[in-house]
C-alpha cells in the first residue's frame, strides 16, 4: 500500500512540474513583454530576463499619443464600433439559423446544412477578392460595413454549427410542452430555448470577439483610411511611421493595452465558454 501510494504521489509530482514548467513557456513571452514595456529603448534587444533596471514609466503616456496626431483613444473607439455591431449580429444571425436547422424540417433542409458545413472548409483566401470586388461595388470599402453587414446573415458557418449542436442537445419535450400551453413558435424559440444556450452563445461572444478584435489581414484590405484604423492596423502604423527610431517600448506598452479588453471578456465569461463548447459536442 505505501509503495503504490509514493507511486502515485512520485506520477503526480512529476505530472505537476510538467504542467508547471509548460505554463512557465507559455506564459514567459507575455511577461518579458510586460518587462520590456518598462526597459529604455536600447535596451530592450539586449535583455533577456524579466528584471528591469532603469525603469521607464513614460512609455504608456507616449505611446497612447499614436502617430500623426491620432491617439490610441480613435484606435480604441474605432475598433469598438467595428467589433461590437459585429459580435452582436453574429449572436443574433447565428441562433436563429441555428435553431431553424436544428427544430424544423423543411425541403432543401440537408442540402443547405451540407452547403453551409462545405464553407467550413473553403480557404477564407479564396474569398477575397470576390468580397473585395463585391465591397468595393458597393462602395463600402473604407468602411465597417464589410464587417457588419454580413454579420447579420449568419455568414459563420462554425458559430451556427456550434449552436446547432447545442440546440440539439436540448430535449424537444419542452418545445411540445411549450406548444401546449399555448405558446407561439416564435416565443418557444426566444423564452424557452434561447435562454438555456446562453453557455453557447457566450462561446460564439468570445471567439468572434477575440477574432474581429485581433484581425489584421481584413482591415487592411477593406479600410484605407488611418483615421479609421482599429488597434491592430493603429499598431502597425506605430512602427511603419514612427520614423527612422521605432519606440519599441511604446509599441509593446500600446500591444499590452491592446490585450486588455479580450481578456477581460474571457475572464469574465470563461466558465460559460468552456461549458458552451463542452457541451456543443455532446450530441453528434
Amino acid at each position: 500500500m505505501r509503495l503504490s501510494r509514493l507511486r502515485i504521489l512520485i506520477g503526480r509530482g512529476i505530472m505537476y512540474f510538467l504542467l508547471i514548467l509548460l505554463a512557465v513557456v507559455m506564459i514567459y513571452p507575455l511577461m518579458w513583454m510586460i518587462a520590456a514595456s518598462f526597459r529604455p529603448n536600447v535596451e530592450i534587444f539586449t535583455e533577456v530576463g524579466l528584471i528591469v533596471r532603469n525603469p521607464v514609466l513614460t512609455s504608456y503616456v507616449e505611446g497612447w499619443r499614436g502617430v500623426g496626431g491620432i491617439t490610441y483613444t480613435t484606435f480604441f473607439v474605432n475598433t469598438i464600433v467595428m467589433v461590437v455591431p459585429t459580435v452582436v449580429l453574429t449572436m443574433i444571425s447565428s441562433y436563429f439559423t441555428a435553431y431553424g436547422f436544428a427544430r424544423y424540417n423543411f425541403k432543401g433542409k440537408m442540402i443547405f446544412f451540407s452547403l453551409m458545413i462545405g464553407s467550413l472548409l473553403l480557404p477564407q483566401e479564396v474569398l477575397i477578392v470576390p468580397r473585395y470586388l463585391m465591397f468595393h461595388s458597393f462602395g463600402w470599402l473604407n468602411t465597417y460595413l464589410p464587417f457588419i453587414v454580413p454579420a447579420a446573415f449568419a455568414t459563420h458557418a462554425f458559430f451556427v454549427f456550434l449552436l446547432f449542436q447545442f440546440i440539439r442537445g436540448i430535449p424537444r419535450e419542452l418545445d411540445q410542452s411549450a406548444k401546449i400551453d399555448g405558446a407561439s413558435s416564435f416565443r418557444v424559440c426566444t423564452n424557452i430555448i434561447l435562454p438555456l444556450c446562453k453557455p453557447a452563445l457566450f462561446s460564439v461572444t468570445i471567439f468572434q470577439f477575440v477574432w474581429r478584435w485581433n484581425d489584421f489581414f481584413q482591415p487592411l484590405l477593406f479600410i484605407n483610411s488611418v483615421r479609421r484604423f482599429p488597434l491592430s492596423l493603429g499598431l502597425r502604423s506605430t512602427i511603419d511611421m514612427g520614423g527612422a527610431v521605432i519606440h519599441w517600448n511604446q509599441v509593446l506598452a500600446m500591444g499590452i493595452v491592446a490585450m486588455v479588453p479580450p481578456t477581460l471578456v474571457y475572464i469574465v465569461a470563461q466558465r460559460y465558454f468552456v461549458e458552451g463548447v463542452t457541451m456543443s459536442g455532446i450530441k453528434g
